[in-house]
């Protein structure tokens, strides 16, 4: 008998270190394929994604960048890691792993209460993907990666997907509803209540990657700034002192810890956040209840 948990012991640890692989084996891909495919290169440099290569299509040719490999990788090792924190879970919590899991379903559970309501309940996992997928590709920064949420077409593409929808819900109450809408709270303002509708998309996604984007570009301004600054200052020490850049010892750390972590997390709470309000907010309740009243008394 104790030979038999030993080995179940010795399984359930062996599973866990082939999440763990899961989980980084992606990243040090990623970071491999980056030193593979960079040319060398000197001085400030500030460029969208790599393109690994194209695909030839009938209308326009697919390129695969960097954005979409990264965001792949990160899709990747969030799902291992969802795998580690719910591997051997039980009823009753009886590890850090099962509490650490049941603490963000619960948190991403209220928050979705919180600013959606009940009716909206099952938006919790949608904007925990959301959540994760945000913050993880922005994070990938601090591996030398290129963050995906960097490049406009990707958020875009999350912006779109969101505006599906909001009108998708806007239309629970009716096509008649949706189109007076527009006509709210005078006729006159149709023009515009036009294109505030079709301007939701395009706000977020410039909002999410403009805060992304001038990150990156200001930490390499800086430490650029730094290392000619240590050159001027200090390039009269002797021998290869002259050349290490002591100017940027400290500094961009600190502001790595900003953008990278702080914005980084920052702005996917309020990609997250935005969703939610624009959904929910949407939704003609009023309309939707009279329609499934209608409904169920033609039904009766």
């Amino acid at each position: 008998m104790k030979e038999q948990t030993n080995v179940q012991a010795g399984n359930f640890k062996l599973v866990d270190y082939c999440y763990l692989a899961g989980m980084l084996l992606p990243i040090l891909a990623g970071i491999l394929l980056k030193i593979l495919f960079t040319p060398a290169s000197s001085g400030i440099q500030v460029t969208g994604p790599m393109i690994f290569f194209t695909i030839p299509m009938p209308v326009q040719d697919l390129p695969i960048t960097e954005s979409q490999v990264n965001s792949w990788l990160v899709v990747i090792s969030i799902t291992f890691l969802c795998l580690y924190l719910t591997h051997g879970i039980q009823a009753v919590p009886h590890s850090k792993r099962q509490i650490v899991a049941e603490w963000i379903v619960e948190k991403t559970d209220h928050l979705v209460r919180e600013n959606m309501g009940d009716f909206f309940m099952g938006f919790v996992p949608f904007i925990g993907a959301i959540l994760g997928l945000s913050a993880f590709s922005s994070l990938l920064s601090l591996f030398g990666l290129f963050p995906p949420t960097s490049d406009l077409n990707v958020v875009a593409g999350w912006a779109i997907m969101v505006f599906v929808l909001i009108t998708h819900y806007k239309l629970k109450g009716g096509i008649v509803s949706y189109s007076k809408s527009f006509l709210e709270p005078t006729p006159v303002l149709l023009p515009i209540n036009i294109i505030s509708e079709f301007a939701t998309p395009v706000s977020m996604a410039f909002r999410h990657y403009g805060n992304v984007m001038s990150g990156s570009v200001v930490s390499v301004l800086v430490v650029a700034a730094l290392q000619g600054l240590s050159n001027m200052l200090l390039g009269w020490l002797p021998g290869f002192l002259g050349e290490i850049p002591f100017l940027q010892v400290g500094l961009p750390a600190i502001l790595s810890v900003y953008f990278d972590l702080f914005s980084g997390c920052l702005q996917a709470f309020i990609f997250a956040m935005l969703t939610m309000m624009y959904v929910s907010g949407g939704f003609p309740k009023e309309d939707y209840e009279r329609k499934m009243a209608r409904k169920a008394a033609k039904n009766q």
